[in-house]
């Protein structure tokens, strides 16, 4: 992995970093092909709103543009997965953000390895989590650096059984999963769970809202249940890296034809 702080090579950061103390910070996961990218528009987009929603100073895109460039070629990799971490940086001890914070910029590359297809062709098994998320309307949608709700349900469960896992609020309502957000088909409209009290609104998922019209799907953000993930028509998990997994096995139910994800696979891989 190569990484870069601030515009430069480096492995250290400073102890009193507020990401590290706090978790006061965000991040994003991409997939860059020669250093460039893919479907930044909707990253950004992310990127800018979760700033927002922190009131963290959000760096110019030509920043980061550049210093993904930078990182993917020293680390020679033509395709790769960054990641983009944000904080709020370094700080005295205590709650209280600084007057005038100084983000700390850091940019990871990782070589990408290649899917196996197994995945897109016969879908995936998906656990049921038993841990529920919590209710925090000031953080929904946003990928901030506090993730112990995901870590907790992660280790719920071993590969190679489950692929990824399906997250409740403690209302009971479906979410996302782990590391994804969750589609469900009835017919021809998509619907996705509504991420205003908790959850991470991903660029994959806002692709989707975009695009779905072109491809004769109309979308809407509802409150499901798991008996909504279970009667529906399709079901599958989107994120940046993966594309679109459909769900084969899911509780009690199975699917074996997956027409929706099929054509969101074609379109994501057309539009990268």
């Amino acid at each position: 992995m190569s990484t870069w702080i601030n515009g430069l090579p480096a492995t250290q950061l400073n102890a009193d970093d507020r990401g590290l103390a706090y978790g006061d910070g965000l991040f994003r996961t991409l997939r860059l092909r020669d250093g460039a990218p893919l479907l930044w528009r909707w990253h950004w987009a992310r990127l800018q709103a979760d700033c927002a929603a922190l009131r963290l100073p959000c760096p110019d895109a030509g920043l980061w543009l550049g210093e993904l460039a930078a990182a993917a070629a020293s680390a020679g990799v033509a395709d790769a997965v960054a990641k983009l971490t944000l904080t709020r940086g370094s700080g005295p001890r205590g709650y209280a953000p600084p007057a005038q914070p100084q983000p700390t910029r850091i940019v990871q590359i990782s070589p990408r390895t290649p899917p196996a297809a197994e995945p897109y062709q016969h879908g995936v098994a998906v656990y049921a989590c038993t841990l529920r998320l919590g209710h925090q309307p000031a953080l929904a949608g946003v990928k901030h650096l506090n993730r112990l709700e995901n870590v907790l349900a992660r280790s719920e469960w071993s590969p190679p059984d489950y692929a990824e896992g399906l997250l409740c609020d403690s209302e009971g309502w479906v979410i996302e999963g782990v590391m994804s957000n969750l589609w469900i088909r009835r017919g021809r409209e998509l619907l996705t769970p509504q991420l205003d009290r908790c959850g991470v609104s991903g660029a994959a998922r806002a692709w989707v809202m975009e695009v779905a019209g072109s491809l004769g799907y109309q979308v809407r953000e509802w409150r499901l249940r798991p008996a909504d993930v279970l009667a529906a028509d399709e079901a599958m998990l989107c994120n940046s890296l993966i594309g679109f997994w459909p769900i084969a096995r899911y509780q009690q139910r199975r699917w074996s034809q997956f027409p929706a994800a099929d054509a969101l696979n074609r379109a994501w891989a057309e539009a990268g």
